[in-house]
């Protein structure tokens, strides 16, 4: 039995359901999750300090109680804050339990890698300030966005009911523009379902944070991710 932890966003109704739906198809692994206060995304003071380490550390620490192979964060924070703070959190999770630990963010950033994308495109529920940051710090490593969709939402529990279509109708417009790759940047918005059909539609990989998340978990643990493999483009990299 391997499982596998997954630090959670308080507010987020999405990530579990998703994710179990994901490891039914993988014999053995199984998904567990600890929450933390996560209740808006902004650019103020107290919506960037709920990501401060100590809670995330302590929820972290009650995974390890369960004996879990390996921790993620399963959310997208460093995008808007820097990718070095995802960087520090797993080194941290893992000097502190022994566990093996990686984030959403850095699994997209690696497939991002894997794929050799530089021209992308991102899709997100939140407002535009924290798009733009978000854009600025994927230009800061290269890799140009060319077309992007926002919802301008943010309370963090309104992104789960972003209706389906209206994600598509995101997703389809920003592959007009041919990038490399469409990063749907949000662990509470559920584009695991929507992925390979938008694949199928533009032959354009669309990595679901969500996704990103499973995907970075089996690649450190080196599960196979054959079964997989018609849930997402992502799956055979």
């Amino acid at each position: 039995m391997i499982r596998l932890g997954m630090l959670t966003p308080s507010s987020n109704t999405a990530l579990e359901p998703a994710t179990a739906a994901l490891t039914a198809q993988l014999p053995g692994v199984t998904a567990h999750f600890s929450r933390f206060p996560v209740t808006e995304i902004a650019l103020s003071d107290s919506a960037l300090g709920q990501f401060d380490a100590g809670p995330i550390l302590q929820a972290a620490d009650l995974l390890a109680h369960a004996r879990v192979d390996a921790i993620a964060w399963n959310g997208t924070s460093a995008s808007w804050l820097g990718f070095d703070r995802d960087e520090t959190l797993a080194a941290e999770i893992r000097r502190r339990t022994g566990i093996p630990a990686t984030t959403a963010i850095l699994a997209l950033n690696t497939l991002l890698q894997r794929l050799q994308a530089r021209r992308i495109a991102i899709v997100t529920p939140y407002t535009g300030d924290v798009q733009a940051r978000i854009i600025g710090n994927y230009r800061s490593r290269g890799l140009d966005c060319i077309a992007e969709r926002h919802a301008g939402l943010r309370d963090n529990f309104s992104f789960a009911a972003l209706p389906a279509e209206t994600l598509e109708d995101f997703l389809l417009s920003v592959a007009a523009d041919k990038p490399d790759a469409i990063a749907v940047i949000c662990t509470n918005m559920d584009a695991t379902r929507l992925a390979p059909v938008i694949e199928a539609r533009t032959g354009i990989p669309v990595l679901d944070s969500i996704a990103c998340t499973l995907w970075g978990m089996l690649d450190l643990l080196r599960i196979d991710k054959a079964p997989l493999r018609d849930s997402g483009r992502l799956f055979s990299l």
